[in-house]
């Protein structure tokens, strides 16, 4: 492993999902497949495509992509990426994607997952682990959650940034990591 480029945690090729827009030749051919986002004066400048993408965290090489309309939600583009991912892989994530059926699909995967989650999630503590972490599970609503039917086990991993100008009063991740 310490001769394979990228990074790597634990066995992990460590990966990222991320999303971005991006701006494109103004033409009318374009404008009309990907659209133009509103500004405060009409229209932007440009045409922009909405870009999800599997990346290599420490090449940054892009191994997997999807694109669509810049109105289409990065949600919307996630499940068929998320079908890419390998076991050996550590998913990285930011908490616009923690959801029920994102999490399955990407667990379906064989891959391992460490994304955040906002703050707020409801995240019940079912068993504190030695390190302070704890188990909880994802539902796929609130009526599954009451019922406690069909959750998916996740460890919880809340944390701050003590001493750093700027940084949320709190940090939470989940993962598939259980040990």
């Amino acid at each position: 492993e310490a001769n394979t480029p990228g990074a790597w945690y634990r066995g992990h090729r460590l990966v990222s999902l991320d999303g971005t827009t991006i701006d494109l030749p103004d033409t009318p051919d374009l404008e009309q497949r990907f659209g133009r986002p509103g500004a405060s004066r009409g229209a932007s400048s440009f045409p922009q495509l909405r870009l999800l993408t599997l990346t290599e965290t420490g090449t940054h090489a892009i191994f997997a992509m999807a694109f669509g309309r810049y109105e289409v939600g990065e949600i919307r583009l996630a499940p068929d990426l998320l079908q890419q991912l390998q076991p050996g892989m550590l998913c990285l994530a930011d908490r616009a994607f923690v959801g029920f059926e994102l999490w399955r699909t990407a667990t379906a995967s064989g891959a391992d997952l460490l994304w955040r989650v906002r703050k707020n999630q409801i995240l019940p503590c079912r068993e504190r682990l030695p390190d302070g972490s704890y188990l909880s599970r994802l539902y796929a609503s609130p009526e599954h959650r009451r019922h406690d039917e069909g959750g998916l086990v996740v460890r919880v991993i809340d944390y701050r940034l003590e001493g750093v100008p700027g940084a949320e009063p709190l940090y939470r991740l989940v993962t598939t990591l259980l040990d």
